[in-house]
């Protein structure tokens, strides 16, 4: 057996393995995971009562069951709108960190688009300016601040774009966000231009050179494309495609990726490591430069995390099941081949059916959105339409 994950045990997709759990290119209300919904969703609801306050951030703390539950409660009234808000802790915010996953920014964007929803535009304009200011330390440089989702100005630019999609007219103009993405590119090149890569952008986090999703560059390319309208077609030839093709060169002989430059173990396929954060950068390249490797090497992705994404860890989205099951949605949508919709809802099925057995790892914030039972509700939640399915805090 192996260590890291355990072998699965389902059969792969066939029309006829399919049949029962797909209806119109979307789940069937016949599946386990349509009848069992109403109830891992109370059965969650009542973990929530022993919630931990001191933290607020998305990723372990209270914004991220705030997230879910704006996702259970889509069309809620006055009253529920508010007992989300309530989750965020906006008076208790630091100011420490500057993201949407890890950061103030996080609970203040969501705050953002719950206000406006409650049409209290002057909260809005409140919460907007106090975001906005956090633009003295992301545009300089010279503060120490890294590039990545988790800590970095990616997670930054994530929540500026959180808001502008999600509240109208967008508060925050594109001159703005253009600084905050030549601020990164800048940074991409100076970096690699200092270690002599031979690509023109590299970022560094904690002296290491991360490849992933949460701290590396595969992230942070993923953030861009996600807004390449932005960008110029000198910037998506000359910095963004060249990147990706050399971390394409970086896989290992199994197709799965480095956590890191130097890291010569092929251990770890989940979101924040490996092939799963790979795959979301190469379906979106495809997308944006509309060459067919892509979307192969996306779908080489998806095979390994077929073979080896359940994971031992557990079912959170960072390190988890359900951040795996993520990836075929991401397939889903790009290919519309049924195929990945047939193993996205094999993989939330071993979510449904939650065992300690299958956690062999327990997490530290065993409630939150990233590493605990939030992130797998999440996922039984958006699959129910999934064309329209996005990794929370990671695609826009």
């Amino acid at each position: 057996m192996p260590k890291e994950y355990f072998r699965n045990p389902f059969e792969d997709y066939s029309k006829e393995t399919a049949k029962e759990l797909i209806e119109n290119n979307s789940i069937s209300p016949k599946s386990k995971i349509s009848l069992g919904l109403n109830s891992k969703w109370q059965a969650t609801l009542d973990k929530f009562q022993n919630l931990d306050y001191n933290d607020y951030s998305v990723y372990t703390g209270t914004s991220g069951v705030a997230l879910l539950k704006l996702k259970k409660e889509h069309h809620c009234t006055e009253e529920k709108l508010q007992e989300i808000i309530n989750l965020l802790s906006l008076n208790r915010l630091r100011n420490r960190r500057y993201t949407y996953l890890c950061g103030d920014a996080g609970p203040l964007s969501i705050a953002i688009v719950l206000n406006h929803k409650l049409n209290k535009s002057n909260e809005v304009k409140l919460l907007t300016e106090r975001l906005k200011s956090m633009e003295t330390d992301i545009l300089n440089m010279n503060v120490d601040i890294p590039n990545e989702y988790l800590y970095g100005r990616a997670g930054y630019l994530y929540a500026i774009l959180y808001v502008n999609r999600n509240v109208a007219p967008p508060p925050f103009g594109d001159a703005f966000i253009r600084s905050i993405i030549e601020t990164m590119l800048m940074c991409g090149q100076n970096s690699s231009k200092a270690g002599g890569f031979k690509c023109p952008l590299m970022y560094q986090w904690h002296d290491s050179y991360y490849l992933g999703a949460a701290h590396g560059l595969s992230g942070i390319l993923y953030m861009l494309l996600q807004v390449w309208e932005y960008l110029s077609q000198e910037e998506l030839d000359n910095l963004i495609k060249p990147t990706i093709d050399y971390l394409t060169t970086q896989r290992f002989e199994s197709g799965n990726f480095p956590s890191s430059l130097g890291r010569d173990r092929d251990k770890y396929v989940q979101w924040c490591h490996g092939a799963p954060g790979f795959l979301y950068l190469y379906t979106t390249a495809y997308k944006v430069f509309h060459d067919p490797i892509y979307l192969q090497l996306a779908q080489d992705c998806g095979d390994i995390i077929w073979q080896r994404g359940l994971l031992k860890k557990g079912y959170s989205l960072c390190h988890g099941v359900s951040g795996n099951a993520y990836c075929f949605l991401e397939l889903y949508q790009a290919t519309k081949d049924e195929k990945h919709l047939y193993r996205a809802i094999k993989f939330a099925e071993w979510c449904l059916d939650y065992t300690s057995e299958h956690e062999q790892h327990r997490p530290d914030r065993p409630l939150s959105l990233y590493e605990g039972i939030a992130g797998p509700m999440y996922l039984l939640l958006d699959i129910q339409k999934p064309m329209e399915a996005k990794f929370p805090g990671f695609t826009l």
